[in-house]
């Protein structure tokens, strides 16, 4: 292969690596403005993935599965927010239990059942998927990636420039003041949870569903866990939020190919190496002044 097509080939890899990262970042980071750090996000996109891959094997269908994978993680979030902002439960005690609790029911039920592979469609664009190095990755991939694009716009639009996002942001920075002006705190931070677990699902799912075609246990392997560094390296900025999962994606494809290439590594490192990345990248760009300065903080009414 010529280095155009090796180029090429790492890019596209790296853009579907990519994709289920950007769709639960676009949920971690509504959910982080909120005042929440959603650790749970692993659990979210584990059973998102998992739930892809059953409603598939059931329904025949690889789009209904991605369904299905959205509904898990919708749910997952629907636990975490009235555990955390109802029945006022630390938010990371809630997390540690889900990841745990998801992690040890998908491997229970992957080994118990039977499950068929299927993925979604694939769309290919002619005469633009012939365009040098470019034309593979943005125009030859599976249609989940397209709906990415909406998503993204979307996001920023809810939080940016929407009334239900002002709140949301007022929830983040000063929940006492919001309540004064009437906002329900708590029921703003659960409805972002439910989005971050719409789309955290939606990740697993495509990760499943899109990339793959089955599941395997753990199969995010913490990619719930560099979703989050990648809201602290965006400094809770969308944009930047994505360039980080962007990185992060391109790192793995990069792991992926060397040993095609014949670069002769040590395969742990080879392993860990994204990580590493994913963590010296939040350290050297992460903007402590610019995150929501109640993130983490519970709220109860009449408390300073």
């Amino acid at each position: 292969m010529s280095a155009a097509d090796n180029i090429s080939t790492i890019l596209a890899s790296g853009a579907r690596l990519t994709v289920p990262l950007a769709f639960a970042a676009c949920g971690e980071y509504l959910a982080e403005r909120a005042g929440t750090v959603n650790i749970s996000v692993e659990a979210m996109m584990l059973g998102g993935a998992f739930g892809a891959v059953a409603g598939a094997s059931v329904t025949g269908s690889a789009s209904s599965g991605l369904v299905v994978g959205m509904l898990v993680g919708l749910f997952i979030g629907f636990v975490h927010g009235n555990l955390s902002h109802r029945a006022a439960v630390n938010t990371f005690v809630v997390g540690l239990v889900l990841n745990t609790l998801v992690l040890g029911l998908t491997s229970y039920l992957i080994v118990t059942g039977t499950f068929t592979g299927h993925q979604v469609w694939q769309v290919s664009v002619p005469v633009l998927r012939d365009i040098p190095i470019v034309g593979q990755v943005l125009f030859v991939e599976r249609w989940p990636v397209y709906l990415l694009i909406g998503v993204i716009p979307l996001t920023w639009w809810l939080v940016e420039r929407s009334r239900w996002g002002l709140e949301l942001r007022a929830v983040g920075e000063d929940p006492q003041a919001a309540d004064v002006t009437g906002i329900d705190v708590n029921a703003r931070r659960r409805q972002a949870l439910l989005w971050c677990g719409l789309l955290a699902g939606l990740g697993g799912a495509y990760l499943a569903v899109g990339e793959v075609g089955s599941f395997s246990q753990n199969m995010t392997a913490g990619r719930g866990f560099i979703v989050i560094a990648a809201v602290i390296f965006g400094a809770w900025r969308l944009g930047r939020t994505l360039l980080g999962c962007a990185l992060f994606g391109l790192a793995d494809a990069m792991r992926l190919a060397l040993p095609a290439l014949g670069v002769s590594l040590n395969s742990q490192l080879l392993i860990v190496a994204p990580y590493l990345l994913a963590l010296v990248a939040m350290l050297l760009f992460a903007a402590k002044d610019r995150e929501p300065r109640a993130l983490g903080k519970a709220f109860q009414r009449g408390t300073a």
